[in-house]
């Protein structure tokens, strides 16, 4: 036992020992001059190192192994670029997969995606999905015709929107250089480019693709110096004809129900100009809104939007959390005779620059179940016909627009597609402002890496790219417009020996079903019970309160 400890002794501190000998022996060898004074230096820079080590308080690992226990931290610090690049396979989500970013790629570089010798999915694998092609193919069909009208008969100047578009990402989460890529690709491309909710900045403007100017709790953009929503500012903002539609913030998948700040350090003038905040003052995002409190407020300040912005369509976006409050918002439609022109889901796949793990991981409901939340609450309240729906949340591949367009969606939103396709390459570095290819970050000299021209074109050709694979799955089913899509085009594998359509898969309700308060869906009949216009919490609490 006693020579087994002496061994552990000797193994642990021998790199020091060697470094200390080197030190003191290198200087005695015959060599050049230079190389031995190197060495010497070299050694001796190490055996202080050691000192240090065995003499800190702070680290375990270096105290007991000093000057090699530092090899742990090196290994650990490129431990991502490591299995990223050597020993991740092609299928790992984490959060996307390298086949998925390869497409993306391949796509916006225009180069051939295609694949010999078969799928590498295990079609026998649960939850394998796929779509049923016909045995009469349709005409493949022109994917610039694949436009929705989003507005309904209380919006004066409806938008004709693409079924892909840019989802909300801020001046300041993402860099200048990125959000002038977008732009220039969405107006390149026809589509649109959700701002988020750090407001319309210079770069959104220059190019003049279209935007979805989104209004969160900050008010960026809007807001008086208390912080309060301003209608003058909002007007001004709103009549530009690049702001396509308004986009009401209530939460997103990645952090629901959390606000956030924006550290004093890193409010530069021109994100303070974009903001409508001081310089150089911390920038607090509220976790709520301070202009509504009810769902019935919430109706009347999309009407007001509405008016003030001359009819452009006026919508919100929200992370599913308790599915009363949705109703809630829903009766309040009815209630108010106020109906937006759309709703954006976000699902808690969601990405964002920084959240808490927990929030995550753990809060919100991912965008599937919430999206067939939102779409069979509307269609039992009479209202789906008046409400467009969009949905966000892990979105990059043909078919994964093709299969939330047949659940209940008319279109798609992709924040993390668009930046593989401007140049992203999963770093997961965009809260440290260390992006390596100046996507995510505000550092004048990693920005410079990204060519807007080029990536533009890339982000142009990334879009018409999936819409034409999108066409080849339509026309392979038997379709010729992603509104024909319905749940029992697109199949999913439950088990071994069982495969089911989506119709079969997920509870889809009748038109009005809710209103009777009968509805045969016992999860739904309650939840709508429970959901008052008058306030979020469930209707027995509210009656208590008043």
């Amino acid at each position: 036992m006693q020579s087994i400890l002496k061994f552990s002794l000797i193994a642990r501190y021998s790199a020091f020992a060697l470094c200390i000998l080197g030190a003191l022996l290198v200087p005695l060898i015959p060599m050049d001059r230079t190389l031995s004074f190197a060495l010497t230096l070299a050694f001796a820079a190490l055996s202080v190192l050691g000192v240090f080590d065995l003499l800190q308080k702070r680290h375990a690992i270096t105290r007991n192994y000093p000057v090699i226990g530092h090899m742990r931290f090196l290994v650990e610090s490129v431990r991502p670029e490591l299995r990223q690049y050597l020993f991740e396979s092609d299928s790992d989500r984490l959060p996307f997969s390298r086949a998925e970013r390869s497409l993306v790629y391949q796509r916006a570089k225009n180069e051939a995606d295609q694949r010999p010798f078969g799928t590498l999915l295990d079609a026998y694998a649960h939850g394998y999905e796929f779509i049923g092609h016909s045995m009469r193919p349709a005409p493949l069909q022109d994917p610039e015709t694949f436009r929705i009208t989003i507005g309904n008969e209380q919006c004066k100047r409806p938008y004709s929107g693409s079924v892909l578009n840019i989802s909300a990402m801020s001046f300041g989460a993402l860099s200048g250089q990125a959000i002038l890529a977008l732009n220039r690709g969405a107006k390149l491309g026809g589509f649109a480019q959700d701002t988020g909710e750090g407001s319309i900045s210079p770069y959104h403007r220059q190019y003049g693709g279209d935007l979805v100017w989104q209004i969160a709790s900050g008010y960026f953009g809007c807001r008086n110096a208390d912080g309060a929503f301003s209608a003058e500012k909002f007007a001004s903002q709103a009549a530009d004809d690049q702001v396509k539609m308004i986009e009401i913030k209530l939460s997103q998948g990645a952090k629901p129900g959390h606000g956030g700040i924006l550290p004093a350090n890193k409010v530069s003038p021109e994100i303070a100009a974009t903001r409508g905040i001081p310089v150089g003052r911390e920038c607090v995002s509220p976790a709520a809104h301070s202009a509504f409190s009810t769902p019935a407020e919430m109706m009347l300040f999309v009407a007001r939007l509405r008016e003030l912005s001359g009819g452009k369509p006026v919508g919100f976006k929200l992370a599913i959390g308790q599915p009363w409050e949705f109703m809630a918002i829903v009766k309040a439609m009815l209630k108010t005779g106020i109906v937006p022109d759309f709703i954006v889901v976000d699902g808690a796949e969601g990405g964002t620059g920084a959240a808490p793990v927990e929030l995550t991981d753990h809060v919100g409901t991912p965008m599937r179940e919430a999206l067939l939340l939102v779409h069979n609450t509307l269609v039992g309240a009479g209202l789906r016909k008046h409400v467009r729906i969009g949905v966000a949340g892990k979105i990059v591949s043909a078919f994964d627009i093709a299969a939330v367009l047949a659940m209940g969606a008319d279109w798609v939103n992709s924040a993390r597609g668009f930046m593989f396709a401007v140049g992203c390459i999963q770093s997961q570095s965009c809260h440290t402002n260390k992006c390596p290819t100046g996507v995510a970050t505000q550092d004048a000299l990693r920005q410079r890496a990204l060519v807007v021209p080029d990536k533009a074109e890339r982000v142009a050709n990334y879009h018409r790219n999936s819409l034409h694979a999108l066409a080849e799955l339509l026309a392979a089913a038997g379709l010729e417009h992603p509104s024909s899509l319905k749940p029992h085009h697109v199949a999913r594998r439950v088990s071994s020996n069982e495969i089911r359509l989506y119709s079969q898969l997920f509870p889809y309700l009748a038109e009005g079903e809710l209103l009777g308060g009968d509805s045969p869906h016992p999860f739904y009949r309650q939840a709508w019970a429970l959901a008052s216009p008058e306030g979020f919490a469930i209707a027995g609490e509210l009656r208590k309160a008043s």
